[in-house]
């Protein structure tokens, strides 16, 4: 259902999905967003407003940072009472890091924020960014018979799925279907027609006023585990002034070496205040540091659960915890708790 007075905001950050080929090099470069009409004459067809707001110069999203992230939150708070829903086209190598961060920072948020892009350039022929351009301006759009969002939470629509930002990690660089969200179902698929998964989405019960956040510290590092990892390598990163917080990517259920120096490192760094978070290098599948001797010796050294949690997710909810001013044990504690829906307990 969209009525007639519904309006949908389309931000454009930057990416793929907004460049044409230049003719004389074949490079690919940002054009002018407000020539999205001749790009794609479709919109014409909705029967409500889409107004846009392009980020000068666009973006590359390698170059995203939490400065984008504060601006894209303060564009949406600015002009909440304005539209019904939010479509941010975005470049999708850190389009997951976005979504997750937007998830947290937008506290009490009704209304749909959707994240898409492209593979392909808008302009090239067998481009995939018509399709999803066209289904998240759908998506942000619905509204029930009671006039409410269908889908009131941040969200990635890539390649006929809809699904929740914090939950969603970008697979692969080539395919169309470059996200995928591992470890919960996707909120809707769009074939001939959109299919809501109603259960798994977000609904808050009474209507709440959007509390937008813009504090986020990004003193954090993430340390990969490989087989062979050295001391040094280690003791290095855990070293390095400032640090707060390191995410963890150990190997299946949260596993890791049982090398004493290993959990001392660990321990020392705990002692000192900086929060460790276990999270699986597996797509799939979920940290349980109680079920081997390896992954319980974390927990002793005071090594927390990520649970099934995304790196990205991950990174970006000790980013906004630490930005708050959480004590270090309050951030531990904070982490063993679905904030918006980006862990399954």
């Amino acid at each position: 259902m969209t009525p007639l007075n519904t309006s949908v905001l389309l931000i454009y950050t930057g990416g793929t999905i907004g460049m044409i080929e230049n003719t004389a090099t074949g490079a690919l470069e940002s054009f002018n967003f407000e020539q999205l009409q001749r790009h794609v004459p479709e919109l014409q067809k909705f029967n409500f407003p889409i107004d846009t707001y392009q980020f000068d110069p666009p973006m590359d999203s390698s170059d995203m940072e939490p400065d984008m992230w504060r601006k894209l939150v303060r564009i949406i708070h600015e002009n909440y009472d304005r539209y019904h829903g939010f479509v941010i086209l975005h470049g999708t190598d850190t389009m997951a890091y976005t979504a997750s961060a937007l998830s947290f920072m937008l506290e009490g948020l009704d209304k749909p924020v959707i994240l898409t892009g492209s593979q392909l350039p808008i302009g090239v022929l067998r481009t995939d960014g018509k399709e999803n351009l066209m289904t998240s301006i759908e998506i942000a759009a619905a509204q029930d018979k009671d006039g409410k969002a269908v889908v009131p939470e941040v969200c990635i629509f890539f390649e006929n799925h809809l699904m929740r930002g914090n939950r969603t990690t970008k697979m692969n660089a080539e395919n169309f279907n470059a996200f995928r969200s591992f470890n919960y179902p996707v909120l809707a698929e769009a074939g001939i027609h959109i299919k809501y998964n109603h259960v798994h989405i977000h609904v808050n019960k009474s209507r709440q006023e959007l509390m937008p956040h813009y504090l986020l510290d990004t003193n954090i590092a993430v340390l990969k585990l490989f087989p062979g990892i050295q001391e040094n390598v280690i003791a290095t990163i855990l070293g390095t002034k400032g640090l707060k917080a390191v995410v963890l990517e150990t190997y299946g259920s949260g596993n890791a070496p049982r090398k004493e120096w290993f959990i001392r490192r660990l321990c020392q760094a705990s002692a000192q205040g900086i929060v460790i978070v276990n999270v699986t290098q597996c797509n799939a599948g979920m940290v349980e540091m109680e079920r081997y001797e390896t992954g319980y010796q974390l927990l002793q050294a005071g090594v927390v659960s990520g649970y099934d949690s995304t790196t990205e997710s991950a990174v970006t909810k000790l980013m906004f915890l630490l930005g708050h001013g959480y004590t270090p044990d309050e951030v531990r504690d904070h982490m063993n708790r679905s904030i918006a829906g980006e862990i399954t307990l």
